[in-house]
């Protein structure tokens, strides 16, 4: 097989994939809606979602306005061609529009969870994962789509050069449009992560802990406000991250191709892996499902058959891939063994940390006992200790996927399997993500249950499907934490690369005594932590306006607490959203400029130094706070299942504290960090020609 003819492959995986989640949403879609006032709540969570998303677009469509004249006006300098202005609009959009139709899709998918879990726990699980089935395979599906049609246009843009410059040329041109999609992943994660946590701190505080009313009671003025959040942060905001995370990895792979030797077929190894991947993700999807009364373990097991079977297929069908594609280097099949196993490793450790079945999660629920601040120093301490093995793994991936893939021997060689092996850990993200989006679903199910009044063994199923959206969730997030750190060394490398290519007299010197390392070191380092203090400062602000908002109704609006009068959910909505829109901008800024600045000011050694800094802390960071906030959420739900005094006694307050923290953890800060790890990166590729040119040291 040539390596043309790989890329059509590519085009037909995409293609594969999105008919797919067109099944998927028509077969949801078909699903009983429950009744009328099921629907109601439903609409109003749809309303709210199309809202905010609706004013988020136009806010960022202003900073891809902005960055496009930027990059037309660096073409026309001569530091850009003029194909990366428009391959960065491409990439913004089609992560901002997969995020979007998993928000559609999971906001007419949870009156259907719920109904479905009205007649079987089964059937529950059923409806919420083919709706997430529609958000994993619409991502694959519009990423590659983006990936085959890019190559197409730029392979005979550039048809009249010899083939090594003209890879050269089409795979930095396409690493632009990485930059567009980690740009839109930002604004989602970090916007729909400050709407989400803010209404769901705000609404905890004074619901549960303070009026001592059940979660997702119609009561609170702030619950249509969280439901909302789930879709436009952990749905809309979760696929726009994975879409970064999934092109960005075979982009970067492709980029390292070229240095490497491998030519158009070592260029097409990542896409076809991700094409062989669609068709192992929808095999697995087939056998996920599980019997009534199933534990959390149970459900569990029933996801993982499904993951775990995926990849047991892309282990073989690679295999045949690298034989034909790269016959003589069967050690890049290695490095692609050692990213998918890496992955499995990741999610199992992270289920154990996160996950009630096992010990650390109930130990942490036990320290409810002496109170809200043991609970504290218990999820801190599980969080830290839950990075230690997937560092370990991370480091034992790059080691093999380097040595197995020549890197011994050619430098080149040893980080294109560097490449492979991210390439490998994603190649399945169309069932992974589809296990993760499906959460958000069945909490948004949960919800309607309650507010509609539906039989307590109704809450019941969609709480144990919540809870185990948690992990599963949690799962995704050290899946694409995970990929980031293998996928940053790529990138730096193709920074490298950039430089060289640009300016061929350019030496590097990246001692770590030199000044100007150091300091680009201690500035990537400090940059996770500015980054998340920044977003968790920003839930903060947004959820204490969301208090303030919730105590004048319980106060102002006679007969709301005795179910008497209606709440005025619209404007929790609204302020929500304006706290989003407006919070959200500090943190994407930071994200953007400071790379430019330290590569002004610093030369392109200090941007290396830069990078590399920010992708230790961040990565360290990242899985610490995803961690230790699943692990919060999941033990405070362990007490309310009738554990450690269960709902309303002491221990629940003190477990709902720590779940308040691990809010923004897990979903605002955390999750956020794997995108600043690989914008940095992006951005510092792109504007590599001018900062080449032009730097102060």
């Amino acid at each position: 097989m040539n390596g043309l003819l790989a890329i059509y492959f590519t085009g037909i995986g995409s293609v594969l994939a999105l008919c797919f989640a067109a099944f998927n949403y028509v077969k949801t879609k078909g699903a009983d809606p429950g009744t009328e006032e099921m629907q109601k709540i439903s609409g109003a969570v749809s309303k709210g979602a199309n809202a905010y998303l609706k004013r988020q677009y136009t806010g960022v469509s202003i900073f891809f306005g902005v960055i496009f004249i930027l990059l037309f006006v660096m073409a026309f300098l001569g530091y850009l061609t003029y194909f990366t202005p428009f391959a960065f609009l491409t990439g913004g959009f089609f992560s901002g529009l997969s995020g979007f139709i998993g928000m559609k899709t999971a906001t007419m998918a949870n009156t259907r969870t719920a109904c479905g879990a009205g007649k079987s726990l089964n059937q529950g699980l059923q409806v919420a994962f083919s709706a997430g089935s529609v958000m994993g395979f619409t991502v694959v599906g519009l990423g590659l789509f983006d990936l085959t049609i890019w190559y197409l246009i730029l392979n005979f843009a550039f048809s009249g050069q010899p083939m090594d410059l003209r890879l050269i040329n089409i795979t930095q041109n396409m690493l632009t449009f990485g930059m567009g999609a980690s740009s839109m992943a930002l604004f989602a994660r970090v916007g729909g992560g400050i709407f989400t946590k803010a209404a769901d701190v705000g609404a905890d505080l004074v619901g549960k802990v303070e009026a001592g009313i059940p979660e997702d009671d119609p009561r609170n003025p702030a619950v249509i406000a969280d439901n909302v959040g789930d879709n436009v942060g952990d749905v809309a905001g979760m696929g726009a991250d994975l879409y970064e995370s999934y092109v960005g990895s075979i982009i970067s792979t492709a980029a390292l191709a070229v240095a490497a030797g491998y030519g158009v077929k070592g260029v097409a190894v990542p896409m076809m892996l991700a094409a062989l991947g669609v068709v192992a993700s929808l095999a697995g999807t087939f056998f996920i499902r599980t019997k009534e009364g199933a534990s959390q373990k149970n459900l569990l097991a029933a996801l993982r058959r499904g993951t775990y079977i995926s990849s047991a297929l892309i282990i073989v069908i690679a295999y045949f891939a690298i034989r034909i594609l790269l016959p003589g280097h069967i050690g890049v099949y290695a490095a692609i063994l050692s990213g998918l196993l890496s992955g499995v490793f990741i999610g199992a450790l992270t289920e154990y940390f996160t996950s009630d079945t096992y010990q650390p999660t109930r130990h942490l629920a036990a320290s409810s006992e002496t109170g809200g601040a043991t609970v504290i120093i218990g999820g801190l301490s599980l969080g830290m200790l839950s990075t230690v093995a997937p560092v370990v793994i991370v480091c034992i991936s790059v080691l093999v996927s380097y040595y197995c893939s020549g890197g011994g021997e050619d430098f080149a060689k040893g980080l294109y399997g560097v490449g492979v092996s991210a390439v490998g850990m994603l190649s399945t993200l169309g069932i992974t993500l589809a296990t993760d989006a499906y959460g958000p679903i069945a909490d948004n199910a949960g919800g309607i249950a309650e507010m509609t009044h539906m039989p307590a063994l109704v809450r019941q199923r969609t709480d144990a499907l919540d809870s185990l959206g948690n992990t599963t969730a949690a799962t995704g997030k050290g899946f694409a934490i995970g990929s980031a750190a293998l996928t940053a060394l790529a990138l730096l490398v193709s920074y490298i690369n950039k430089v060289e290519q640009v300016d061929p007299d350019f030496t590097f010197h990246l001692e770590i005594n030199r000044p100007v390392v150091l300091v680009g070191l201690f500035i990537g380092g400090m940059l996770p932590f500015l980054f998340a203090a920044l977003t968790m400062s920003a839930v903060g602000k947004a959820a204490q306006s969301i208090v303030v908002e919730v105590r004048r109704q319980f106060k102002e609006i006679r007969g709301i607490l005795e179910g008497k009068a209606e709440p005025d959910y619209a404007t929790c909505v609204d302020m929500c959203t304006r706290s989003a829109q407006r919070l959200m901008i500090a943190p994407a800024i930071v994200a953007v400029i400071i790379p430019v600045l330290v590569g002004i000011v610093l030369g392109p050694d200090g941007v290396v130094a830069l990078l590399a800094g920010n992708t230790v802390t961040g990565f360290v960071l990242a899985i610490m706070m995803a961690n230790a906030g699943g692990a919060w959420d999941n033990a405070k739900k362990y007490i309310e299942a009738g554990n450690f005094g269960g709902k309303g006694s002491p221990q629940h307050k003190a477990a709902v504290i720590g779940d308040t923290v691990g809010d923004p953890f897990k979903d605002t800060s955390g999750p956020s960090i794997n995108i600043l790890i690989k914008l940095t990166s992006m951005v510092s590729i792109v504007f590599a020609s001018l900062v080449t040119a032009i730097h102060i040291l």
